[in-house]
């Protein structure tokens, strides 16, 4: 049975996926954890295969499923966030970023409104969440460890 986060490769074979978040390591503890929930809601939101089967414990109740090949939460150095989405721009990586300006606001409209002004090189992250080919990610995000407390 082929995994849920196994897509076909070129050849037909099954190609492992993975998803992984690369957060801001500078960020305080909260906001890193707002940043990747944000981004792995809209990833899971477009990727409704992602989430696994529901979860029965022992008593029979049910428990929501999960993602079954995890989501490991990177940290990286802010200024390695933009190069990061580039390089899984150019390898056709699924990108799910998190700008600053998600942080400064709770008001969608106006964070929409302040996106639109920023020319796309002038764009400062908080997070890159990928989703793809577990080698070409791994190609990219191999050298961060996880996420520490800064």
């Amino acid at each position: 049975m082929m995994h849920p986060a196994d897509r076909d490769s070129e050849d037909g074979s099954a190609e492992p996926q993975r998803c992984v978040a690369v957060i801001d390591a500078g960020l305080p503890l909260g906001k890193a954890a707002n940043a990747a929930a944000v981004m792995a809601l809209t990833m899971g939101a477009r990727h409704p295969h992602l989430v696994g089967d529901a979860l029965i414990d022992a008593a029979g109740n049910p428990h929501a499923g999960l993602i079954p090949i995890g989501i490991p939460v990177l940290g990286a150095p802010k200024e390695d966030l933009p190069r990061i989405r580039h390089k899984a721009a150019e390898a056709g990586i699924e990108i799910v970023d998190f700008p600053v300006q998600g942080q400064e606001t709770n008001d969608y409209g106006e964070f929409r409104r302040m996106m639109s002004g920023l020319a796309p090189d002038s764009i400062e992250y908080l997070g890159i969440m990928l989703f793809g080919a577990r080698k070409r990610v791994g190609r990219i995000v191999g050298k961060y460890s996880l996420l520490r407390a800064p």
